[in-house]
């Protein structure tokens, strides 16, 4: 008997527009697992030009399963990504509907932050930039995600 393959998983992504390169190190990186239909991934770069983009984010916090945030200085000083994506993230979380998942990308002081209790990759939250092989942590970073997707109750 052949099983059916499980339904895709939603992930939003929040960072400041200041770590684009990090985003798109992370989505390279995801490649694989948006290839094998296993996640979908949307961030604020699928917005169209002439579109409502407070609503389109508020519609894809809304429909995500997993919220990962980038997680740097700059991203704790983005007024946006902190009192609107972050706030509603969390929200979500609290009521069991979505899975927030802060990703360390470069240091700073976020233990507390409203995530700060929560598991953070890469391993020991050592912040990406940190690595001695940035490809090492984003090795890392995929794999608990696909532990977290994996986890989840559908």
């Amino acid at each position: 008997m052949v099983q059916a393959r499980a339904k895709r998983t939603n992930i939003f992504i929040s960072y400041s527009h200041k770590d684009a390169r990090w985003l798109e190190r992370l989505r390279l990186h995801l490649k694989p697992l948006i290839n094998d239909n296993e996640i979908s991934v949307w961030d604020d770069t699928k917005i169209q030009p002439g579109s409502a983009w407070r609503a389109e984010i508020e519609q894809a916090i809304q429909s995500t399963k997993v919220a990962i945030l980038l997680v740097s200085a700059d991203f704790l000083a983005s007024d946006y990504c902190f009192d609107i994506e972050l706030k509603r993230a969390m929200e979500r979380h609290a009521e069991g509907k979505a899975r927030v998942i802060p990703i360390i990308i470069r240091k700073c002081d976020w233990s507390s932050a409203p995530f700060g209790k929560l598991q953070a990759l890469p391993k020991n939250a050592r912040p990406i930039r940190n690595w001695d092989d940035p490809d090492e942590a984003y090795t890392d970073v995929v794999a608990g995600i696909r532990r977290a997707i994996t986890e989840m109750v559908p």
